[in-house]
């Protein structure tokens, strides 16, 4: 079952900015990855999922309700974390969250109490004085606090240190276990590898690719750096693989799927080092952009 659907969806801001006939789709506890550089129509995708903006053309729905005209119906399920977050910069942090749990109606908060014990966060002081990743911790517990069955995650670790990082692929596991449907943007390409099940890349407002996240990490490239125990044996080798790139004792080269072969004709060489990289999603991102 599809939760989210965009279906053809363009809009045109001018000058070839905005988004054009997008397509794609989101079922029942999937988590989506949306990658793409900046300008490239993330955000633009995203408000119009959360109802802040009308299409040009093209369908946007959550749970079959039109994103636009049932807007207030559709944020009452979904959880969702814009790029730049606006504060009340004159209260404290947990001033705030009890201000945002109020307005949702919440009269339990022991939830948001967990999260930001987990978050390390401490919410007592007056948000102007705080960091950007202090400020990032309070949307991500504003987000989350509610536990609404739909999340639409827009850079949520931008300003994160990388410990804090790692505890919100921990915390986005625990939801992916729980069923949620989450669609997540972001530039950080370890996130998206660690937590998605599909990718949607695209560029310039277009889609370039839909991705399932298994298939590209098996079709993916590895890199391999070898350092042999001569130049002798390094020259030897290059002419099995005169694709290799070769500096003195030293040849590397990549090589994607089985790699049976390799391994075999490796054995008849004298090897005293070996290095092995699986392709990053960054180097896979590049290469659908051409790049």
């Amino acid at each position: 079952m599809n939760i989210i659907t965009i279906d053809h969806v363009t809009k045109d801001y001018g000058c070839q900015r905005g988004i054009f006939n997008m397509s794609f789709q989101i079922k029942q506890g999937e988590t989506l990855g949306f990658l793409g550089p900046n300008g490239s129509g993330k955000t633009t995708t995203i408000r119009h999922l959360m109802g802040f903006m009308k299409p040009d053309s093209g369908i946007v729905q959550i749970h079959g309700l039109d994103c636009f005209q049932d807007a207030a119906q559709i944020q009452k399920m979904v959880g969702y974390l814009p790029g730049e977050m606006s504060f009340i910069d004159d209260m404290t942090g947990i001033d705030f969250i009890q201000l945002i749990a109020k307005l949702k109606g919440m009269q339990d908060l022991s939830y948001a109490y967990e999260l930001m014990q987990f978050l390390e966060l401490d919410a007592k002081a007056p948000i102007k004085r705080m960091s950007k990743g202090m400020k990032q911790k309070i949307g991500l517990v504003i987000v989350f606090m509610q536990n609404p069955p739909i999340l639409i995650l827009d850079e949520p670790t931008s300003g994160l240190d990388p410990l804090m990082q790692l505890k919100f692929v921990e915390l986005m596991k625990q939801f992916k276990q729980q069923g949620k449907t989450i669609l997540m943007s972001s530039h950080i390409f370890e996130e998206i590898e660690n937590i998605c099940d599909r990718v949607v890349i695209i560029k310039a407002g277009q889609i370039v690719a839909i991705e399932d996240m298994e298939k590209l990490k098996h079709n993916r490239y590895k890199h391999y750096e070898i350092q042999f125990s001569s130049l002798q044996e390094a020259n030897l080798f290059m002419k099995k693989y005169p694709d290799a790139r070769q500096n003195e004792y030293y040849v590397s080269l990549m090589l994607q799927g089985h790699i049976d072969d390799f391994i075999k004709d490796l054995s008849h060489y004298k090897v005293n080092d070996l290095n092995i990289r699986s392709q990053s999603l960054e180097e896979i991102f590049l290469q659908y952009y051409g790049e």
